[in-house]
């Protein structure tokens, strides 16, 4: 499948509940008022997209259509240009879509760092080995550095991607200082001439004061290797927590400078308005959405297409 038609089949759980709740609300001739624009704003609030970007979708449609009959097409033409228009944010998210590094802060000089955070469960691993995936096929060396020393199995499971996928991890007892970890990634990211080093750190749960402490450390002493580093700080979020996933945005934020956001587990959610959601209160672009279990199940997140996809059968 292309990568349109990946996005439609993971937003399907999401479309699902859309063409339950809002198919026949807005049919050709129909008067738009207060009871059908109430019962689709309940639709679009079931997405958890959230009730601020819901309202304002609302609002729109009765400041243009309330009181008059509606040509679907009008209506739906207004729905999806409000929240592209919140999705695109204040220019921080207009890469080229044709590029799948765009989204990205290259470094000018030496290697890119990516700091790599969530809380535990998310698929934080997984989409970390998606990502050195993506990069690898764009012709970029890829470092791993295994800053979870408090799980083994992280460590084993991110050294199996590695090999998988051919590029070199950095890894350390468990036990290990995490920062010194991420150091010593940055070192042997700069001798071996990386393009990209990506650095896992452990999950956490964002109330855990100690640990999110601990993540503005790394970002510190990857700083200190390496001038100007992290140049992005990805927060893993699982799509299927839904509006849970505001809170961990903030705190993660907080602590590690998050500048984007890869969502995983579209393809297994109903809630996947929670896009909005995070772009309307956080301000933190999505860069990347985990759409499948398979390594190559990773795309590059368009507000357009995002849109498109999820109203594409409603």
């Amino acid at each position: 499948m292309g990568m349109f038609d990946k996005l439609k089949s993971a937003l399907t759980k999401t479309k699902d509940v859309l063409r339950t709740d809002v198919r026949d609300l807005f049919k050709a001739g129909v008067i738009l008022d207060d009871a059908k624009l109430e019962e689709f704003f309940r639709g679009l609030v079931t997405t958890d997209m959230g009730v601020v970007a819901a309202q304002s979708i609302v609002d729109e449609l009765k400041a243009k259509f309330g009181g008059r009959t509606v040509e679907p097409d009008d209506v739906w033409g207004v729905v999806k240009g409000k929240l592209k228009e919140i999705l695109r944010g204040e220019g921080d998210c207009n890469w080229d879509v044709t590029d799948p590094l765009s989204p990205l802060n290259l470094a000018e000089e030496g290697p890119t760092v990516i700091l790599v955070c969530g809380v535990n469960g998310v698929g934080k691993t997984t989409s970390i080995a998606k990502l050195a995936n993506y990069l690898q096929k764009a012709g970029k060396k890829v470092v791993l550095a295994a800053g979870d020393t408090f799980r083994a199995a992280a460590v084993a499971q991110l050294t199996m991607w590695s090999e998988r996928l051919g590029c070199e991890i950095v890894t350390k007892p468990a036990g290990t200082d995490p920062a010194a970890v991420a150091f010593e990634g940055c070192d042997r990211g700069v001798e071996s001439g990386a393009d990209v080093i990506i650095i896992d750190t452990a999950g956490r749960l964002q109330t855990h004061q100690n640990l999110m402490q601990e993540l503005g450390k790394i970002h510190r002493v990857i700083g200190k290797r390496i001038p100007g580093a992290p140049h992005e700080s990805l927060l893993v979020l699982d799509a299927t927590t839904g509006q849970n996933g505001l809170s961990q945005a903030t705190k993660f934020s907080e602590a590690a400078n998050c500048t984007g956001i890869v969502l995983a587990k579209l393809d297994g959610t109903a809630k996947g308005g929670v896009v909005v959601a995070i772009r309307e209160k956080m301000g933190i672009p999505v860069k990347y959405v985990g759409v499948g279990e398979q390594i190559d199940d990773m795309e590059l997140f368009s507000p357009d297409d995002f849109v498109d996809a999820l109203f594409s059968d409603v």
